[in-house]
């Protein structure tokens, strides 16, 4: 088989999507906690049941568990693992809804992350088509699931790894970087920033908490060993 390697070459889309349903996982939760970061993982089968890996970026981890205890979305929130950024929980659902149904990825769509938005999923995927796009729109629509597209664009053989951060998260980093709001002591407050980008303080803070914790998951969390509870 020969594979194309020319820089440049067509490689399908990449799209980051917005979705949001009462029913989907944990949307009670990250409705309740809007200033704290969840990100998906995985999920696998155990004994008939459908169980998922979540990671939660938080200050304050057990005010978090009581609301999952009461998230109507899951059963059995556990965690499993605390590093010193983050938290691994293992919980048990059996939605109908799916944040990325199985016909899609059998349609091709590649996952790169999901991650709490708010108020429900931000998707980044690739995509082979637009075909594949119509179809994750349409399940969502048959299944009232609200649908928005933030962001298409075509993705090349040269594209690197842009997934990584979208481009609202790289373009508020860039500007907290550049103008000094992660000096010691801070040139600049979040004030600034909400300012320069028209938007409230608490969505700076939002933004730049779920910015640095995807740049921490991709690269912190390989190797790690968790904290020893006391």
């Amino acid at each position: 088989m020969e594979w194309p390697n020319q820089a440049g070459i067509s490689m399908g889309f990449i799209s980051e999507v917005h979705v949001v349903h009462d029913d989907l996982l944990l949307v009670p939760t990250i409705k309740r906690h809007p200033e704290v970061t969840i990100k998906y993982k995985y999920n696998t089968v155990v004994d008939g049941a459908e169980m998922y890996f979540v990671s939660i970026f938080a200050e304050d981890y057990s005010t978090v568990e009581e609301t999952m205890e009461g998230d109507g979305t899951i059963s059995d929130p556990t965690r499993v693992a605390t590093f010193e950024n983050r938290a691994i929980y293992r919980v048990t659902s059996s939605l109908e809804r799916k944040i990325v149904p199985d016909q899609c990825i059998k349609r091709g769509i590649y996952v790169f992350s999901i991650i709490s938005g708010d108020p429900g999923w931000t998707v980044r995927v690739h995509l082979p088509d637009r075909d594949a796009l119509a179809d994750f729109q349409q399940y969502c629509r048959d299944n009232n699931v609200s649908f928005r597209i933030t962001q298409l664009y075509e993705s090349t053989a040269s594209a690197d790894e842009s997934y990584l951060l979208t481009e609202q998260q790289r373009e508020i980093l860039s500007m907290a970087y550049y103008a000094g709001y992660y000096n010691i002591p801070r040139s600049v407050s979040q004030d600034y920033l909400a300012d320069r980008l028209g938007i409230s303080n608490s969505a700076v803070s939002q933004r730049l908490r779920r910015a640095v914790a995807e740049l921490l998951s991709a690269i912190l969390e390989d190797g790690q060993t968790p904290l020893q509870s006391d």
